[in-house]
């Protein structure tokens, strides 16, 4: 579908969302945990025994004893046993609908060498059978021994019917057998399109197999569109993966195709997770005709606003710096297409300041979010003070002076801490011992007063909480090689990172006066987790569990 009538059918999916339920209407059960552990989320009550809740709203937080005088009879009685209650998590930055996809393709991002890579991809050409793309993969070239990116050949013998596009887990660079670069038409003569790589062999000229950001288009335009039945099936596994880990709100960076398969979802009464969906800024011009403004929809499927690019990532040498890259002096990254022609992002983002609408924008290199702060405050000082809550996504890599500028312009930082602990094994030996010093600086942001929203950006991590949690209070990379922490000045307190993954998650989708903490009158999304965070040593959060997840005053995950 092209993208105006994707446009179109979103409106119109939205507009159904915006007044419809989860199919449940009647079938609301009333719902009372007692013997807890609360945290609130509220600051004149940070904590609490029990919350009770009715047709999926929270109507009291208190003792356990006075939950029990509110419970009515027949309402369903949770006894907790001590754990700690938390409002339902929110996952500030995911690609919600690929991440469905994901979870039944190929999975290469723990296949640590040449030889595994090739015996997956092996397998999964004789599990498909001739003629079936092999898609997605997730995998790390920095995991492999020793650290190099991989070829057409490797896998051209294994895969002589079957087209081959599988992307790195930062979905900024993918790997392509010959077949795939046949079906495309690219050869050593095809030129990289404005923000992307051809990668080629410098002594033939020929492609190896790897294409970076735009030029990954080259390929993506070839693999079939999958059917509305199989996108709704990716949805649906992708809400029930969010329910295991306590996730009951989304921000979905994606394009407007994935709104009619959440939209259908809602209208089955099987959308257990909150979707605030983004969509390309070229789409500005639609917006602002249709005089749109941020957030538009209902409690289950809205339309946040626009998701920008600034450049790429740093694992695929595309992040956008200032100074060359240390470990390939040829290079200082890539704008991404998106910037092209010159000038059209700042004009965009003007028009969108204009319109009343919300940006999300991915800068990660220092480079990168200079620029991005620069058009923010042209916007800022074109059009006046307003209630923006304009997102910088990811702001990975910080001059110090930028820093401070956050603050001052009043941005989220909408980032992602197990990235730290993940690229914090090789990152230095990217960009060197001096960018690194203000590398996923969240405590620094914090102190400038920037809103710190956590995500995963799954599947680039994992969907886990618990896991983003543990990362930004600890910071231990995942080589075990930083034990006290990577860049340890900028740890972030438990609190903060809850607060980050719960309250600041409603207020930067202007959802705060709905969800985000626990109080009368909120959405009753909770997560139950088998261990209190805020007391076990922080070595110890990763292997909390969650015992439960209730969404619209319905337990969706877990048993009582």
């Amino acid at each position: 579908m092209k993208n105006g009538c994707r446009f179109f059918a979103l409106m119109l999916a939205l507009g159904l969302a915006a007044g419809c339920g989860t199919g449940r209407e009647g079938d609301m059960v009333d719902l009372v945990l007692v013997n807890g552990k609360v945290w609130t989320g509220d600051p004149a009550r940070p904590w609490a025994e029990a919350v009770a809740a009715r047709d999926g709203r929270i109507i009291a937080v208190g003792s356990t004893a006075e939950m029990k005088k509110l419970s009515p009879s027949g309402a369903k009685l949770v006894d907790l046993g001590g754990s700690l209650v938390l409002p339902g998590f929110i996952d500030s930055h995911t690609h919600f609908l690929a991440g469905g996809f994901a979870l039944k393709s190929i999975q290469l991002r723990d296949a640590g060498s040449r030889e595994r890579f090739v015996a997956r991809i092996a397998a999964k050409a004789r599990e498909l059978g001739p003629g079936r793309w092999i898609l997605n993969g997730d995998w790390d070239h920095q995991a492999f021994d020793p650290v190099e990116l991989p070829r057409r050949d490797w896998i051209d013998a294994v895969t002589p019917e079957n087209p081959v596009c599988v992307n790195r887990l930062d979905g900024h660079m993918v790997l392509v057998n010959s077949l795939a670069l046949e079906l495309a038409g690219v050869t050593k003569d095809t030129p990289a399109p404005p923000g992307g790589e051809i990668v080629k062999d410098p002594r033939t000229g020929e492609p190896t197999g790897i294409l970076k950001d735009t030029a990954m288009d080259l390929v993506y335009a070839k693999v079939p569109e999958p059917s509305f039945a199989e996108k709704l099936e990716a949805a649906e596994a992708s809400v029930r993966h969010a329910a295991e880990n306590g996730v009951t709100s989304v921000h979905e960076m994606a394009d407007a195709s994935s709104f009619e398969v959440f939209q259908e979802l809602a209208r089955l009464g099987r959308l257990t997770t909150r979707v605030h969906a983004y969509v390309p800024i070229t789409e500005v011009e639609t917006l602002a005709r249709l005089k749109m403004k941020s957030p538009f929809g209902g409690l289950y499927l809205k339309l946040a606003g626009l998701k920008a690019f600034m450049d790429g990532s740093l694992g695929s040498a595309t992040a956008y710096f200032f100074e060359p890259y240390a470990d390939d002096p040829s290079t200082s990254g890539l704008l991404h297409g998106q910037m092209f022609p010159e000038g059209i992002m700042e004009r965009r983002i003007l028009e969108a300041d204009r319109a009343g609408l919300q940006i999300a924008v991915h800068a990660i290199g220092d480079k990168a979010n200079s620029l991005l702060l620069d058009m923010v405050e042209k916007a800022v000082t074109a059009n006046g003070p307003r209630d923006r809550r304009w997102r910088v996504e990811h702001a990975q890599h910080l001059r110090p002076a930028d820093i401070a500028r956050f603050g001052r312009l009043g941005l989220v930082a909408s980032v992602q801490p197990y990235h730290a602990i993940d690229d914090g094994r090789w990152a230095e030996g990217k960009i060197g011992a001096e960018r690194i010093k203000t590398t996923y600086a969240f405590e620094s942001l914090r102190r400038a007063g920037a809103t710190l929203a956590f995500g995963s950006d799954w599947t680039v991590a994992p969907l886990s909480p618990i896991l983003g949690i543990y990362a930004a209070v600890t910071r231990r990379t995942l080589d075990g090689k930083n034990p006290d922490g990577w860049l340890p000045e900028e740890k972030v307190s438990v609190e903060e990172a809850v607060r980050a993954y719960t309250v600041n998650g409603a207020w930067i989708e202007f959802a705060e006066g709905a969800k985000g903490c626990i109080m009368p009158g909120k959405l009753a999304d909770l997560v139950v987790l088998d261990r209190d965070i805020f007391t076990v040593p922080p070595e110890g959060i990763a292997g909390a569990r969650v015992r439960m997840t209730v969404f619209d005053g319905r337990i969706i995950y877990g048993k009582d």
